[in-house]
């Protein structure tokens, strides 16, 4: 189903929000934006077994957001960015619309501000006439 003025993104979007949505798995998204890692390596700051934190890890791998090489005995995973980039896309979408309804609460609540001081001038111009 598409909207007027929405483009539709990639299917897996909805795996992407998907594996976002576990603190876990975007604690470990975020430790490898600093560089690949292992599951050992993955597993440390967690306190959940190397398995636990494969079947994370395999969530992230469904949705695109991370790729695994084999080396000799490692398996490294590495962040990739492309999924992530389709869904910041989506969300910016969003932030257009909040972005634009903030800015015409802005001049609404201006023009309210500047409506009461109208009031208060008249107020004040009235007491100054009946004294």
């Amino acid at each position: 189903m598409e909207q007027s003025g929405y483009t539709l993104e990639p299917q897996h979007l909805d795996a992407v929000f998907a594996a976002l949505a576990d603190p876990t798995r975007r604690a470990i998204l975020s430790r490898l934006a600093s560089g690949e890692a292992s599951v050992n390596e993955l597993a440390e700051p967690f306190e959940m077994s190397q398995p636990a934190v494969s079947k994370h890890l395999k969530v992230l791998e469904r949705a695109g957001l991370v790729e695994r090489d084999i080396d000799r005995q490692r398996r490294p995973a590495r962040l990739k960015a492309e999924p992530m980039a389709a869904a910041v896309r989506w969300l910016e979408e969003f932030q257009r619309f909040w972005t634009s309804s903030f800015d015409e609460l802005d001049g609404l609540l201006q023009e309210l501000k500047d409506a009461g001081m109208k009031d208060a001038e008249r107020k004040d111009a009235a007491q100054k006439n009946q004294k």
